[in-house]
């Protein structure tokens, strides 16, 4: 395993992004949370799923200052203006058959309303951890998604809704309902056993889509 610090440079900025490389066919893209940086618990035990099943993983290095006061399209744009330079950089340095994109609520914004509409990645896996289901264009596009993957979100989360949730049984992606777990699937009210069970469970179920 060959972890690697690298940067990418366009016209107005430099983006910082960790390649963890296992010489594998296949790669996932990471995109954290606002706060919920790459050594948070589920990003963390999900690179070391990613790792233990040969999937190179990429973890893209940004932060963006009270983003989600703009329109959720301006949030997605901005976004993409990092991760798109990012990916072309690596894909063009290396050649991967499958690709996986893997978010934390902010990052769920451009799975879903990028890369889920994309063609290019039709048979990309789609990885959603409390998406933010209360915008209704995020929630119309994974409704209208035809990917493998799975979502997963606590129903004390502030951006649940349980009418959306079950909806969205009806697509191809695997839905799991953390109980009481908020939006970093902590189980209220500090419950450190319950909150492990929850975190190794959603790891099984990702270790069991990849």
């Amino acid at each position: 395993m060959d972890v690697k610090r690298k940067q990418v440079q366009t016209e107005n900025t430099t983006i910082a992004y960790t390649h963890i490389e296992t010489n594998a066919t296949s790669i996932c893209f990471m995109f954290s949370g606002a706060g919920y940086t790459y050594d948070k618990p589920l990003l963390y035990y999900a690179t070391m799923v990613m790792l233990e099943k040969n999937i190179d993983v990429v973890h893209i290095h940004y932060s963006f200052k009270d983003i989600l006061k703009h329109p959720i399209d301006v949030v997605n744009e901005r976004m993409l203006e990092v991760i798109h330079p990012v990916m072309e950089q690596v894909l063009t340095d290396q050649s991967y058959k499958d690709i996986l994109f893997l978010g934390k609520s902010l990052g769920t914004i451009p799975i879903s309303l990028a890369f889920m509409q994309d063609n290019t990645y039709k048979n990309a896996k789609m990885i959603l951890f409390t998406p933010l289901l209360r915008y209704d264009s995020i929630y119309a596009a994974i409704k209208n998604s035809y990917h493998q993957g799975l979502l997963v979100i606590g129903n004390h989360d502030n951006h649940f809704d349980a009418q959306k949730v079950e909806e969205l049984t009806d697509t191809t992606l695997h839905i799991e309902v953390i109980e009481k777990g908020d939006h970093s699937l902590h189980v209220e009210h500090v419950r450190t056993k319950a909150s492990i069970t929850a975190l190794s469970k959603v790891m099984d179920l990702l270790n069991k889509l990849v």
